[in-house]
């Protein structure tokens, strides 16, 4: 208490209801690290003098003023694991790391190492620490003897290169005697739903996955093990290796197409993709009326053919609009609404789809009104099963099938679990001499002569590491893209935390700093920006696909919220070309850029300086298909940077108009649908734009769509540049 030294206050008086009463405590720093829980007890005795207590509590860190200060994870479309991690000593003496360890992982990926920092190794006053991702790393442990390695990348290596193999007093060189394949991304042990977790038991000689994708037979397979639930950065997994025997379907996840009646022998599901004869499909939630059942595959006919209402349609219509005509063909017959209330029609015409489109003609003419979004569906024929169901099953309940999996040799000799990793190793490097030593996962393998991949420029690392890479690689439709996801952990020679970031979302809540939970329309907690590309919802890099980084600012800030403390700098491409004497580009992003800031446009010799005098809007296409004047559906090449409600403005010169849009078509033919009719006629590559961003001055060069316009950058091992007002 000020003024004393009790941690403890007691009020005489009576509390009324309503009333307040207060204690200010002064806290003080111990001489030891700690990470615990700061505990706050009140108690009293109630009107009737029972004994009534609260407790408040508040995590706690007493550590080491070293900060993580300064993430990039890649340099732009050129690199995307030109990636470093800078510590910051913000202290008023220098720090002894020794034997300190980084743990970073991107978002749900196990963690299978940690960096750690060499003994000796001291960060000066206000000094820098500098960690840059080496161009590869090992993905599994290799051993003393082994004449190959796999890694996670081969991009820039060839034959002959000398590459140095970890760090330190455990490193050696060889040269590369011949070059194979990289690891693939990880696959996981498949989680299927309702079923919940699958335990894969010792012995087994298969694992059902959730992608089959890069696996071969012959080659080799890394099968996690040792995770638990929920998992946390500080506990490390490990891998067993097998030999691919056979590589078959994945697991797959679909929903009845249709009610199945009690004892029929097939099953109208609205995905056969994957599912084999012989496959057994477990169906439904155990609920009254209904059970778990599992059955045989006898024969796997055609999925059913399905959408959605684009619009309403009301009793009595003989068209409806729908989001998409698939392959729907004339004379089937088709199922419109939700199962409680759905109507069979005959088609007599297919159109176009989408709100605007001609959509599907048939008859009788409808005898129930249905709202946008129900269901629309050809049933197909289905599923054919060997035993009779026991149970009815409702349409749109789930069902699941394991798929035939991966068939490895020898057998597993450790459980492994859903949502464990499952990685193809590829075939790897061979080396010109076996190794002398053991190296764990993810140690370095370092090609100084590629340019490509990993950490590159100025200033050298203090040190390297070889993984994991700092984004993960998920499935987006036909395409992997990268997730900027993860949580990077400081730990002191002790185990105890020193700092943490969870950059892009929540990955690591009990490591993270502050109050984490940010309320809010599409808010996702409380946490650092997320550095490098951005995806569009066509899988494709917008944004920040230059060279980014997230930091503090100034350098070594905590307030401890990763909300407050960490800034990215503004940066975009152009959306399509800029000619010299322009001082107006059309950009993927805005968002960050402020009137009066200096920009970076283009690189290399073609890189120029400018000051921004406005910021607009973002976003520039092109027209793929013609339109004609009364039109409201422009066909676009792309939808990257447009949003609803942006004023746009279409062609140019005697033809051009500005529209408001009113809803964006993301996937498949892209397209953007303004309110009002057009009103002239646009060609095939007519100009589709938001304002952009003008320019102070006109620009001297020309460049091209796709060129680089940066704010501040990032400054590996030098003080962070970000733009103050941003902070401000």
């Amino acid at each position: 208490m000020p003024g004393g030294t009790g941690s403890a206050k007691t009020f005489a008086e009576q509390v009324a209801p309503g009333a307040t009463v207060n204690a200010t405590f002064k806290l003080t720093s111990g001489s030891g690290a700690f990470n615990g829980d700061l505990i706050a007890n009140a108690s009293w005795k109630n009107a009737k003098g029972k004994r009534e207590t609260e407790t408040a509590v508040q995590k706690l860190r007493n550590a080491s003023p070293v900060k993580i200060n300064e993430i990039r994870i890649g340099s732009g479309l050129g690199n995307q694991t030109d990636s470093f991690i800078e510590l910051f000593n913000a202290g008023g003496s220098s720090v002894d790391v020794s034997n300190w360890t980084l743990t970073e992982r991107p978002t749900q990926q196990a963690v299978f190492s940690t960096v750690k920092i060499p003994a000796g190794t001291q960060i000066a006053w206000h000094g820098f620490y500098l960690l840059g991702l080496s161009n590869s790393g090992l993905v599994v442990n290799a051993r003393a003897g082994d004449a190959a390695i796999h890694v996670r990348s081969t991009e820039g290596m060839s034959v002959g290169d000398e590459i140095s193999i970890d760090t330190g007093a455990n490193a050696e060189t060889r040269k590369i005697a011949s070059i194979g394949t990289a690891a693939t991304d990880a696959t996981t042990v498949w989680q299927p739903l309702p079923d919940g977790y699958l335990t894969i038991s010792k012995g087994a000689k298969n694992v059902p996955v959730i992608s089959t994708a890069g696996f071969k037979i012959g080659e080799k397979i890394a099968l996690g093990y040792g995770a638990t639930y929920p998992v946390v950065a500080k506990e490390t997994e490990r891998y067993e290796i097998a030999t691919v025997t056979a590589v078959g379907k994945k697991g797959t996840q679909s929903y009845l197409a249709a009610d199945a009646a009690a004892g029929s022998t097939n099953l109208k599901v609205m995905s056969a993709a994957d599912i084999s004869v012989g496959d057994k499909i477990r169906l439904d939630i155990d609920s009254k009326g209904h059970g778990i059942e599992t059955v045989t595959v006898k024969n796997v006919g055609t999925e059913a053919k399905h959408t959605n209402l684009s619009a309403g349609a009301d009793a009595g219509a003989t068209n409806i609009k729908v989001r998409n005509v698939g392959k729907f063909a004339v004379g089937e017959k088709l199922f419109v609404g939700m199962p409680a209330n759905h109507e069979e029609v005959t088609i007599s015409a297919v159109g176009t789809g989408g709100r605007n489109g001609s959509g599907i003609d048939f008859s009788p003419a409808l005898a129930k009104s249905h709202g946008i979004d129900e269901l629309v569906l050809i049933p197909g024929t289905g599923i054919d099963i060997e035993e009779p169901l026991k149970f009815a099953h409702a349409q749109n309940l789930p069902f699941s099938d394991l798929g035939t999996g991966i068939s490895f040799e020898p057998a597993a000799a450790f459980e492994h679990l859903s949502n464990e990793p499952v990685v193809a190793l590829g075939t790897g490097i061979t080396l010109d001499s076996p190794l002398g030593k053991a190296h764990d996962v993810h140690a370095v393998v370092r090609d100084a002569a590629v340019k490509n991949a990993g950490y590159q420029g100025t200033p050298e690392p203090n040190q390297w590491f070889g993984g994991p890479e700092l984004a993960s690689h998920v499935p987006f439709f036909d395409r992997i893209v990268a997730r900027r996801e993860g949580s990077v952990v400081l730990r002191d020679a002790a185990g105890l935390v020193v700092d943490s970031v969870n950059y892009g979302g929540i990955v690591d809540p009990r490591d993270a700093e502050g109050y984490q939970a940010v309320s809010g329309t599409d808010e996702s907690g409380c946490h650092a920006p997320a550095p490098g590309a951005l995806m569009s919802f066509s899988g494709t890099e917008v944004g920040n696909a230059v060279s980014t980084s997230v930091g503090r600012f100034p350098d070594g800030t905590d307030t401890d919220s990763n909300c407050n403390d960490f800034l990215i700098q503004a940066a975009a491409t152009l959306s399509v070309g800029a000619a010299a004497g322009t001082n107006n580009i059309k950009v993927s992003s805005v968002d960050g850029f402020e009137a009066g800031e200096a920009v970076v446009i283009g690189s290399g010799v073609d890189e120029e300086k400018a000051t921004i005098a406005t910021v607009g809007t973002a976003g520039a296409a092109r027209v793929t298909t013609a339109t004609a004047a009364g039109a409201n559906v422009i066909p676009v090449s792309n939808a990257n940077g447009f949003h609803d409600g942006q004023k746009i403005t279409i062609d140019s010169g005697e033809n051009a108009e500005t529209a408001e849009v009113l809803s964006i078509r993301r996937f498949g033919a892209t397209s953007i649908t303004v309110p009002s009719p057009l009103t002239h006629a646009h060609a095939v590559n007519a100009q589709v734009s938001g304002s952009g961003i003008t320019l102070s001055s006109a620009l001297a060069r020309a460049h091209d769509q796709g060129a680089r316009v940066n704010g501040d950058v990032p400054t590996p091992g030098a003080p962070n540049q970000y733009h103050r007002t941003k902070k401000e």
